[in-house]
C-alpha cells in the first residue's frame, strides 16, 4: 500500500527538528520532555537519515536510524540500522505512512551496505510485517532485599568498589562497557556522543529519586565494573523502606560484577531494589537465596532484521559445523528472497545463493530472530513459524545457530 498523494517521507531539515521532536513526544503521550533531553537528541540526530512525512504544513509520521555496529556471535562487529523515533500521527491511520517510512529506511540500510536493522518495539505487533524478529529478551526484578541473600562467588571480596561522580569517571565506565561489547551478541559499540545519554539526569524524569549515583569496580587499580542508579527513601509503619533503582551495570569478571550486586543490594535504608533490562542469563538469578522474593519477569527486547542475508549471516560464526539449505520469503526486501546455503563453524561461514533442493523454510521475521543465538529454529518450528524440509536439518541447524551468551541489547536508542 502506497501512501496518499503528496504524503511521501522527505530527509529531516535540521530547521524543523523542534516540529518534528514535538510530533514525536506526542505520539508516545505527551510525557514530559526536558530541554536537556530535545538538546542530546538534536545533537545524535543522523539528519541525512531522519525523515518526515508531511502533509501540508503538518508533520503526520516521524523516523530515522542511527548508524552503528552490533556484535554478532563470535565477536564480530556488523554494521547495523539502528531504526527509531517511529511515529505516525492518529489522524494518519491506516493511510501508508508508516509502510512508505520502513521502504526508505530499508532501502537506504541496505544501500548503505548494513546487513542488519535493529529497533525496541513499542508495539511488538507492527514490525513482524516488516521482517523484524524478536531477537533479544531481558530480565526484570523487584528484589526484597531486606529478605534475600547473595552468596558470591571467589574473588568478591579483593574488589574495590568506590562512589564517584558519573561525568567524572566517564571515561573509565566507557572503557569497560567498550570492552565488553565483544564478548556478548546484540550489543551495540557506543558511537562518539553516546556515552552523554547514560549521564542525562533531569531533575523531571527523576520521579522523586535521587540524582544519578555511580559506583566503580576496581581490581588492581584498572576499573573492571560500574554501576549507576538512584536512591528513593520512603518510610512504612516499620521503619526505612527505601528502593534501589538501577540504571546500568557492566562489568568484566563474575568477581566485580557481584561485587557490584553486593553493594546494591546492602545500601543502608533501602529494603527494595528494582532492575530492568537485564541479560536473561545473568549470575545474580543464582546467587540470590529466593528467586521468588525477587519477582523476576521475562520481555522482549531488541527486534534484529537481515537487510543482507548473505552478509548477514556470513558475519557471524556457528557453535557447530552447518551446512543448511535455507529458502526464505522476504516480501517487503525481495532482494533477501529465494534459496541461500549457509556454511560454517566456529572459525568462519559464507551464506551464498543456491538453486540446490532446500533443507528448511522460514521468512525473514524467523531469521531476524534466531540470528544472534538466543531463539532456537526448534522453537519456531513448533509455532509454526519454520519448516523442516529435510529430516534432521532442523536440529542441527538451531544448534549451530546458539550463543554459548544470552544475546543482549543495553544500549538504548
Amino acid at each position: 500500500m502506497g501512501t496518499e498523494r503528496g504524503i511521501e517521507p522527505r530527509t529531516l531539515h535540521p530547521d524543523d527538528f523542534d516540529r518534528w521532536w514535538d510530533h514525536l513526544v506526542r505520539a508516545f503521550g505527551g510525557g514530559p520532555a526536558s530541554p536537556e533531553e530535545r538538546a542530546l537528541d538534536r545533537s545524535l540526530t543522523e539528519f541525512d537519515r531522519a525523515l518526515a512525512v508531511w502533509d501540508g504544513d503538518a508533520i503526520v509520521g516521524t523516523s530515522g536510524a542511527f548508524s552503528f555496529r552490533m556484535t554478532v556471535p563470535g565477536g564480530g562487529e556488523v554494521p547495523t540500522a539502528g531504526v527509531t523515533m517511529v511515529s505516525v500521527a492518529a489522524t494518519h491511520r491506516r493511510r501508508g505512512v508508516l509502510t512508505s517510512m520502513m521502504r526508505r529506511l530499508l532501502d537506504d540500510a541496505h544501500a548503505k551496505g548494513e546487513p542488519l536493522a535493529a529497533l525496541f518495539a513499542s508495539e511488538p505487533a507492527i514490525y513482524g510485517r516488516f521482517g523484524f524478529g524478536a531477537a533479544t529478551f531481558q530480565i526484570g526484578a523487584e528484589i526484597d532485599t531486606g529478605r534475600v541473600a547473595l552468596s558470591l562467588p571467589e574473588g568478591a571480596d579483593e574488589v574495590r568498589v568506590r562512589y564517584a561522580p558519573p561525568a567524572d569517571v566517564l571515561k573509565e565506565c566507557e572503557a569497560v562497557y567498550a570492552a565488553l561489547v565483544p564478548r556478548r551478541p546484540g550489543m551495540l559499540a557506543r558511537q562518539p556522543g553516546w556515552e552523554r545519554a547514560g549521564l542525562l539526569d533531569p531533575e523531571s524524569g527523576r520521579d522523586g529519586a535521587s540524582a544519578l549515583q555511580c559506583v566503580v569496580a576496581e581490581r588492581e587499580g584498572s576499573a573492571t565494573g560500574y554501576a549507576r542508579f538512584r536512591t528513593r527513601m520512603g518510610w512504612g509503619p516499620s521503619g526505612h523502606d527505601g528502593t534501589v533503582t538501577l540504571e546500568e551495570l557492566v562489568a568484566l569478571d563474575p568477581a566485580s560484577e557481584a561485587a557490584l550486586w553486593r553493594l546494591l543490594f546492602g545500601i543502608d535504608l533501602m529494603t527494595k531494589l528494582t532492575v530492568r533490562g537485564r541479560p536473561v542469563d545473568e549470575a545474580w538469578q543464582h546467587q540470590v537465596s529466593d528467586i521468588r522474593r525477587c519477582l523476576p519477569r521475562l520481555r522482549d527486547a531488541g527486534y534484529v532484521r537481515l537487510v543482507d542475508v548473505g552478509a548477514g549471516l556470513s558475519a557471524r560464526t556457528y557453535l557447530t559445523p552447518v551446512d543448511v539449505v535455507l529458502d526464505v520469503e522476504d516480501s517487503f526486501c525481495p532482494w533477501n528472497a529465494g534459496r541461500w546455503r549457509l556454511t560454517g563453524d566456529a572459525e568462519g561461514a559464507s551464506c551464498e545463493r543456491t538453486t540446490d533442493p532446500p533443507d528448511l523454510s522460514l521468512s525473514a521475521r524467523e531469521l531476524g530472530a534466531a540470528c544472534l543465538g538466543g531463539v532456537s529454529l526448534v522453537s519456531l518450528a513448533a509455532a509454526g513459524r519454520v519448516r523442516e524440509l529435510r529430516p534432521g536439518a532442523l536440529t542441527r541447524a538451531s544448534v549451530a545457530l546458539g550463543s554459548p551468551v544470552a544475546p543482549w541489547l543495553p544500549h538504548g536508542f
